[in-house]
């Protein structure tokens, strides 16, 4: 289903999801064939961390995708003029990033792109990964859920007893929720159970 669609992957810092990201883009440009634009914020782009040194999985994501990342606001405008992209998928998507997009601040290529995207009435994809899901950020979850042509990657709490208000996207789920989505429906249920051990 989504051979041929240009489908935007924004990446913001939750750096834990790295390792994510690079399967679920794989499976996109390999598996089902979508043509895969990177766009990020300059966190993700420049910060070095435990899980990954910037530069190498950058390099990685333009050698799976074949595409450079957006990275600036100017350069992430070029997706509203006309309707570039089919879908765009923030993952993931942080509390920060969220509670922005909620309140209609961009500051980001990221939040650029969405805001471009989104003029186009086409499908805006949320996988969230952020520790104040049930904390600050669930009036955010909220009122995105209530914005036409938002959905969410199914999501649930992954260590309820050492982090209470946590949750992340199920990121296996990419694939189906950005096909779901482009025929207008979110892929249900979008609350799932636990998922630590």
């Amino acid at each position: 289903m989504l051979e041929g669609k240009k489908i935007g992957i924004a990446v913001t810092g939750s750096f834990c999801t790295f390792s994510k990201i690079i399967k679920e883009v794989e499976k996109l440009v390999v598996e089902e064939k979508a043509d895969v634009y990177p766009i990020v914020t300059k966190m993700a782009l420049d910060t070095d961390t435990r899980f990954f040194k910037a530069s190498e999985f950058w390099d990685r994501m333009e050698k799976i995708t074949g595409h450079k990342p957006v990275d600036t606001i100017v350069q992430a405008e070029m997706f509203g003029p006309k309707p570039f992209l089919d879908a765009l998928a923030i993952f993931p998507c942080t509390g920060n990033t969220m509670a922005k997009l909620a309140n209609g601040i961009t500051d980001s290529a990221v939040l650029m792109a969405a805001k471009a995207h989104l003029r186009n009435e086409k499908p805006l994809i949320i996988s969230i990964s952020t520790n104040d899901a049930l904390g600050m950020n669930m009036k955010n979850i909220g009122e995105l859920m209530n914005i036409k042509n938002i959905y969410f990657v199914p999501f649930g709490q992954d260590a309820p007893y050492k982090k209470h208000n946590s949750m992340i996207a199920l990121t296996e789920l990419l694939v189906p929720t950005i096909e779901e989505a482009l025929s207008g429906r979110q892929l249900q249920p979008v609350i799932r159970g636990r998922m630590d051990s």
